[in-house]
C-alpha cells in the first residue's frame, strides 16, 4: 500500500468530527450567537487552554483515566480468567456461569443508589462500578471465543501431542484471541460511560466532577469542554484496541497487511 493510501486512511476518519466542528462554529456564530444555551467551539478552547495552564484540567483527565483503567484491568482480568475457565472446563461452567449470566441481567448503574450508601463517594465505589460494568463484555466474549474453536483444531493438536499448555498457547487462546479482543473493545466503551456516571453522582475530583461544577455555576464552555474530553479518551483507547488487534492478530485473513 502507497503511502498516499495509508495517509488518506488515516485522514478520511476525521472528515465527519471536522465537518461537525465546522457546523457547530458555523451555527453558534450565527443567528443563534446571542443564545446563551449554545457555546461556540472558540469558546471551549479558550477555557482549555485556561484551565491547562492553571493545571486543574490535566489533574482531573489523570484522576478519571487511572479510575478507568483501575477498575477495567480488574473487571477484565476476572472475566477473562473466568472465561478461560468456564470456556475450558464443562464442570465450572455448570458451577459458575449461571450465577453470571443472573448477575449479568442487572444494570450495573441501576446499583448507583446502593453502591453510595455502602461506600459514600469514596473511590471503591467508583471502581465498583466500572469493574461490573467492563467484566461482562469480557467474560461472555471469552467464553463464546473459546467454545467457538473448531473441535478439529483440538484433535489435531493431541495427534500431535501437545501437552495442554501447548494446546492452550498455541491453539485455543490464538483461536479465542479475535472474539475476546471485541470484548475488551466493548469493554472500553462501557468502561467510560460507567465513569461519566460515576463522576457526576459520587466524585469529589476527575473530569465529571469538573462537570458538576460547572453546572453548578451555569458554567457551559466547562460542561461541553468535559463531554468532548471523554469522546477524545474514548477514542483514544479504543485506538489503542484496535492497534492491539493489528499487532496480535497478523495471523488473521483479516488483518493481514496489503
Amino acid at each position: 500500500m502507497s503511502n498516499i493510501a495509508i495517509r488518506k486512511q488515516q485522514f478520511i476518519p476525521w472528515l465527519l468530527p471536522l465537518a461537525l466542528l465546522i457546523i457547530w462554529h458555523i451555527f453558534t456564530t450565527g443567528i443563534f450567537a446571542q443564545n446563551t444555551r449554545f457555546i461556540a467551539p472558540l469558546t471551549v478552547f479558550s477555557t482549555a487552554l485556561d484551565l491547562i495552564k492553571s493545571g486543574e484540567l490535566l489533574e482531573s483527565v489523570v484522576i478519571s483515566t487511572q479510575r478507568a483503567f483501575l477498575g477495567f484491568l480488574i473487571g477484565g482480568s476476572i472475566g477473562l480468567i473466568l472465561g478461560l475457565i468456564n470456556g475450558i472446563s464443562r464442570y465450572s461452567e455448570l458451577f459458575l456461569d449461571s450465577t453470571i449470566q443472573m448477575m449479568r441481567t442487572i444494570p450495573h448503574l441501576a446499583l448507583v443508589p446502593l453502591v453510595i450508601l455502602w461506600f459514600g463517594i469514596a473511590e471503591p465505589a467508583k471502581l465498583i462500578l466500572i469493574v461490573l460494568g467492563v467484566f461482562f463484555p469480557i467474560y461472555l466474549n471469552t467464553f463464546h471465543g473459546i467454545r467457538s474453536i473448531d473441535p478439529g483444531l483440538i484433535e489435531m493438536g493431541k495427534v500431535y501431542k501437545l501437552t495442554k499448555i501447548e494446546l492452550f498457547k498455541h491453539i485455543i487462546l490464538p483461536g479465542a484471541l479475535p472474539s475476546i479482543l471485541v470484548g475488551i473493545r466493548y469493554s472500553l466503551g462501557i468502561m467510560w460511560l460507567t465513569l461519566i456516571v460515576a463522576e457526576t453522582v459520587a466524585a469529589d475530583s476527575g473530569i465529571g466532577y469538573l462537570a458538576m461544577q460547572g453546572r453548578e455555576f451555569m458554567q457551559m464552555d466547562i460542561i461541553v469542554l468535559a463531554i468532548l474530553i471523554y469522546a477524545l479518551l474514548g477514542k483514544l483507547s479504543d485506538s489503542i484496541a484496535k492497534f492491539l488487534e493489528k499487532r496480535w492478530l497478523q495471523w488473521h485473513p483479516n488483518f493481514m497487511k496489503n
